[in-house]
This record gives structure tokens, sequence and C-alpha cells, in this order.
């Protein structure tokens, strides 16, 4: 895939015009253990009798980037798409998130498991691992002295806008071995497959989609938001009118066709997309 055709499916695209006066930030590469998923006792006792040893965490990288001073600042932990995280977005993502004054942390769920990309099939296991993922990328933010552990949100575009609802979810965040106590403190999902949340969120959200999408259609967010009927933390649910998969991402100004789906820039969403993360974001970490 290349480069620019690969761009609509990464966060990086998503967020890069959030601080047009960011410096470029210095990133050191981390890693941390993915949260493990939360086995019963009676598969812990089966384990057990069959001589198994506990299966090792997988280990993740990241990439972290901070603003200058001491903090402690708040912290986004961004999810990138089904084709990966590349240099490019590493940079822009920082660049950013620390131009808005908050710790970045950038996590690459592809590097460690061999996987160039997630574009082409359904992978529930894959999807299942990069919750894992996240949230232990939360727990290494959360013991990190710059970082105020009760400020951390979630960012993810498309393939990890949809893992970001699911970590918004009761149910998914109860599947893993993870704090009880740690959570994030917000989600923000770029044109997300909603039909994966439950219905009632654990905190609050702010979903952006385009009402064109043919790829993660609107429409599912909109019957989704039905049933929920305001139970459980907000949401907030945008869609723009005209708008396609991808309506952030600039190099797709005359349109194009992926994996069967248009996907088309729209500079006034991307615009009005931008200054609604912004506020969210700002509301959140102020509570």
């Amino acid at each position: 895939m290349g480069t620019r055709a690969g761009a609509c499916l990464r966060l990086a695209v998503l967020i890069t015009c959030v601080c047009t006066n960011a410096v470029t930030m210095a990133q050191e590469l981390v890693r941390f253990d993915s949260a493990p998923v939360r086995l019963g006792q009676l598969q812990q006792r089966l384990a057990r009798e069959r001589g198994e040893a506990p299966k090792a965490a997988d280990t993740i990288e990241g990439y972290l980037a901070k603003p200058e001073g001491d903090g402690p600042f708040a912290a986004i932990v961004s999810l990138h798409g089904c084709d990966g995280l590349s240099k490019d977005d590493r940079k822009s993502i920082a660049q950013s998130v620390t131009g808005l004054g908050y710790v970045s942390l950038a996590v690459d769920s592809f590097a460690t498991r061999g996987i160039k990309d997630a574009c082409t099939k359904p992978m529930p296991a894959l999807m299942l691992a990069r919750q894992g993922d996240a949230l232990g990328a939360l727990s290494y933010l959360s013991k990190l002295p710059f970082v105020d552990p009760q400020r951390i949100a979630v960012l993810g575009g498309s393939m990890g806008a949809t893992v970001a609802l699911q970590l918004a979810s009761t149910h998914h965040v109860e599947t893993f071995d993870a704090p009880r106590d740690l959570k994030f403190k917000a989600a923000v999902a770029y044109f997300p497959g909603c039909g994966v949340a439950s219905e009632e969120l654990i905190v609050p959200t702010l979903i952006l989609i385009g009402e064109l999408d043919d790829w993660l259609p609107a429409k599912d967010c909109e019957l989704w938001m039905k049933r929920r009927a305001d139970r459980g933390a907000p949401v907030k649910l945008v869609v723009y009118p005209g708008a396609y998969h991808a309506f952030s991402v600039p190099a797709f100004a005359d349109g194009r066709e992926m994996y069967g789906h248009w996907l088309k820039y729209d500079a006034e969403a991307a615009r009005k997309a931008v200054e609604e993360t912004q506020s969210f974001l700002s509301a959140q970490f102020s509570r």
C-alpha cells in the first residue's frame, strides 16, 4: 500500500491540523505489556491441571512525546488504523498532541506481531488484542511522573476508532486483567464501526463520521444512538452532511476508491471535526 493511499486509514491524518503552531517534539520508543485477557476461575483451574504456565503478555511498542515542562499533563493514547503506524504518522501525532499541551503515546499494535496491515479481512482476535494494547498504554502512562493518571484519553481513526469505542464499553473493559480503578477519561472516534460498542458506555465519547461513509456507515451509529437511549456516559455523535470515509485526509481531495469503498476529503468537515475534538478534550480534561 502506498504512503498516500494508506494515509486515510492512519491516525495521524485525523489530528495533524489540530495545532498549526506545534513544534516538532522528540519521540521516544517505549515498550510496555499489553493487558492480558482475564481468565475465569474454571479456566485457571483447568490450566493448572494441565500444567500450563500463564501466557506471557505481548510486548507492544509505542512512541512517546511530551510538551515542555514538568507537568503533570493530560495525555492521549493514539490508535492507528488497519494499515499500521508509519514514521510520518508518529511524527505528526507527536507534533499535534504535544502542541495542544498533552503527552502523546502512539501505540503500534502491528510491529511486534509482524503484521503489515489488517484492511482486507475480519480479525476479531486482533481487535481484542488491540484493546489490551491500549489498556497497557494507559497503565504505562499512569506511572509516569509527568502524566496525570486521571486525565488520559484514547483517540482512534477507522479501525483504531472502533477499538476506542470498544474500550469505552463496559463489557469489553471487564474482559481484561487491568486495574479496576484505572480507566480512560474520554474517547474520540473518527469514522468508527459503531456496531461493536455496548449500548451503555463508561466514559464520555465523541464520534465523528461522514453521512456518506460507505465503509463504516453513519447509519449504524445513528441506530446505535437510538438503542442506547442516553444510558451510561454521555456520547456526542456528529454526522457531517455529504462527507465520506476519511473526510479529514487532504490526500483524497479528488476522491479515491479503496477496497471497494469511496474515500474523499472534505475541508469543511475536517475543520469542524478538529474544532469538535479540541473542545471535547478540553472540556473533559478540565473536569
